[in-house]
This record gives C-alpha cells, structure tokens and sequence, in this order.
C-alpha cells in the first residue's frame, strides 16, 4: 500500500504580548471554523512507523524499562525532528496536535506502551500523575463512582478541565463502543469571548479559586485543596485553567469559602461558552494525541463499553514536561508532578 498523504503543518498566526484585562492576541485562540483537520492530524508514514517499530525492537533487546527510555533509547532519525516541531506547536502554536497510525494491534501491551513513551520522550519528560507515582497513566472505566475518584477512572462524561503537567497526551488502545468522543477548545478563546460579553465576570476568573485534591495532597501538607486562578498572564503568557469537578468537590470542603453570586455567573457562562467553541476528536485505534494544558481545556464525552473485557475502552496517558511556557507560581507548583507516597511501579501496562 503507498504512504499515507500527511498534510500537516504548523499555523502561521503571531502571538502579542498578553495583559489580563485585554483581548488576548495567540496562535491558540482558534475557532473550529477555523481548524482544518489535515493541519492538525500528523498522520505517520511507512517509513516512519518502521523507525517506531525498530526502536521498540532495541528497547525490547537490551531489557529496558519505560522508565530508562530518553529520546537517546529511542532514535528516531527522521520522525524526531518532526516531533519537535509537533511540540511546538502544541506549545507555542495552536495548542494541539493528533498523531495518526501507531499500529497497536496485534502487539504486545509492553510493546505499546514502550511505543507511546518513546514517542512520547521525544515531546517532553514524564511527570508522576497520581500519590502512587505513576508515570504511565490508563484511562479505563473501572466501575467507579465520579463523586468519589477521578473522572478517568469512570465512563461519565467531564467537564472542560487541564491536567497538572504542561502537555498532555494520551495514546488511544481500544476506543469506546459508542461515545467518549475527546473534547478541545481553545481557552485563549473562551477568555476572549467572555471579555467581550462580561469583562466583570472575566475578572472574577482571575482569583484564585479553591480545587479539592482527592488525596493527591504533598508530604507536608495537610490542606485538601490548592487554589490557582482561573485566568492569569505571566511575563506576557496567558494560561487558562479549567473549571471542573474539583472545583465543585472543594465547596464541600469544611472551611473554603461559598462562591459568590458573581463567581457563580462566571462559572456558568465559562460552562455554557466553552462547548460551543470546542472540537470533538473521535479516538481511531492507534492516536495519540498532545493537548497544551495552559491555552486548551479538554473534556469527553460519556460511553458505552464493549462487554468483552479486551474491547472496553482503553487509553494510555502521560503528562508532559517541557517548561517552554512561563505561568503562574501556583501553576508552576503543579507542574512538578503529584507528590508520591511509598514505592510502587511507577508504569503499570493496565489500569489499577
């Protein structure tokens, strides 16, 4: 069979300096009007799935372990510097990228997931995601309750959130009998539009808000919540954060303070506004896609599983570092990853 046709590109649009308060001028304030997907997908050669292919082969033959793979473990010679230029444009671009075409099937889940990390290495370094340290996460409906654990863990739809690392990426094993579908907008955008409606409730998204931990509380601290702004502009870089659950888990927290009816107006025209500018990227066998946490929120789309255990929906995920974008303090805090507790294997191949 010939190559695939891969049309994509980086943007061509400029970034201003941002100030809080102002119409915010970045490659990632985008319409999907405006996106075409040919641009957006990086969709991998023959020869460069044979250069994956080869590198796993190597990872395989000297007995490393993901946690030993730097992008020097595993060379890509021609995909590498495309890579590159992938993260920065996920970075400094339009916020987002989908790479297409990892042949996952029929291999083994070592052999994927060593594939997705040293792709993976390539964009960034992995950041522990939860107190147990985990480096390499799995997105898998494991029957839990959404008011009780973290969203990924259930088949529930999720509202527009960010991830605590600056990229995140998630490699897609199984997709979804139905539904589940991965959400991006743009918050350069949802920023932009409410400025223009309401600037008085944009500049109640500056505050720091409340977010409740569930768990994942640092060594040290006893607080179940941290609090970050939702808005915010550092050294002329925006960032946007999401307004999700663990938003809505801190007010039940004893002693966080109730929201105010302007608070709440924001709130609520964050969520309405944030669906209606958003893209929906229905998860093929074998994507892996890179999402900028400061100017894009994602979201997804509740599902239906397949009843056979092997076919249930199952993604793979890592949070990236790249400290290529300055952000708030509180933001940078983050961004270190989740503090760990005790000693377990930092890359589970399944969902635990």
């Amino acid at each position: 069979m010939p190559d695939v046709k891969n049309l994509w590109k980086p943007g061509n649009r400029h970034r201003e300096l941002a100030r809080l308060m102002e119409p915010i001028v970045d490659p990632a304030g985008w319409y999907p009007a405006e996106l075409n997907a040919d641009e957006w997908i990086y969709r991998l050669s023959d020869s460069e799935i044979a250069e994956i292919l080869a590198a796993v082969q190597s990872v395989e033959s000297a007995g490393l372990t993901l946690k030993d793979i730097g992008a020097a473990e595993f060379p890509l010679p021609t995909l590498g510097p495309r890579l590159a230029e992938v993260r920065n444009e996920v970075m400094e671009g339009r916020g987002f990228a989908l790479v297409r075409g990892l042949p996952v099937a029929g291999r083994s889940r070592f052999q994927n997931a060593v594939a997705f990390w040293g792709i993976g290495a390539h964009i960034g370094q992995a950041r522990s995601q939860n107190k147990h340290g985990h480096l390499l996460g799995h997105v898998k409906n494991l029957g839990g309750d959404y008011a009780k654990v973290r969203g990924y863990m259930t088949q529930a739809a999720m509202d527009f959130h960010c991830d605590s690392a600056d990229i995140l990426s998630l490699c897609c094993l199984s997709p979804a009998k139905s539904g589940g579908e991965h959400r991006i907008c743009s918050s350069v955008t949802l920023y932009n539009e409410m400025l223009k409606a309401r600037p008085d409730l944009v500049e109640e998204l500056t505050a720091r808000f409340y977010l409740a931990r569930k768990g994942d509380i640092p060594p040290g601290e006893t607080e179940p919540w941290e609090r970050l702004p939702i808005f915010s502009v550092t050294d002329g870089y925006f960032a946007g954060r999401g307004i999700s659950a663990h938003m809505a888990k801190a007010q039940k927290i004893p002693g966080v303070p109730k929201y105010t009816e302007l608070q709440e107006e924001a709130i609520r025209m964050y969520k309405e506004t944030a669906p209606k500018i958003a893209i929906d990227i229905d998860f093929e066998q074998g994507d892996i896609s890179y999402v900028c946490n400061h100017t894009m929120l994602h979201s997804r789309t509740d599902f239906e599983d397949y009843d056979e255990p092997e076919r249930k929906r199952h993604l793979l995920r890592l949070w990236l570092s790249t400290r290529m974008r300055p952000v708030h303090s509180e933001i940078a805090r983050m961004l270190r990853g989740v503090p760990i507790e005790g000693e377990e294997d930092p890359t589970p191949l399944d969902a635990v």
